[in-house]
């Protein structure tokens, strides 16, 4: 069964940083456009950032120059660098292979992010 393992959330300051991680199980996990998704308390899924398989990328405009994607396909990861975090970017970060606006995989259990001071 293909697993999505999102980690590396927490508690953080207004101002400061994290780095999500997602490990995927698929072998040709490379070949498929990562994104990015959070889901705030009583709010919908959104994507936040997708990276295609060649490494273009693209933001959702809430967190473009604050936010940057990338991935290391020999470890069938994808990491989220989160830097100048505010509250509202509080949430449970997923990641998945898209195709489209088609999320491919089953939904991992997601990692928190708490923006406060």
């Amino acid at each position: 069964q293909v697993q999505l393992v999102e980690s590396g959330g927490g508690l953080v300051q207004p101002g400061g940083s994290l780095r999500l991680s997602c490990v995927n199980s698929r072998s040709r996990f490379s070949l498929y456009t990562a994104a990015w998704y959070r889901q705030a308390p009583g709010k919908q899924r959104e994507l936040v950032a997708t990276i295609g398989s060649s490494g273009g990328t693209n933001y959702a405009d809430s967190v473009k120059g604050r936010f940057t994607i990338s991935r290391d396909n020999a470890k069938n990861t994808v990491y989220l660098q989160m830097n100048s975090l505010e509250p509202e970017d509080t949430a449970v970060y997923y990641c998945n292979a898209v195709q489209g606006t088609l999320a491919l995989l089953t939904w991992g259990q997601g990692t928190r992010v708490t923006v406060s001071s």
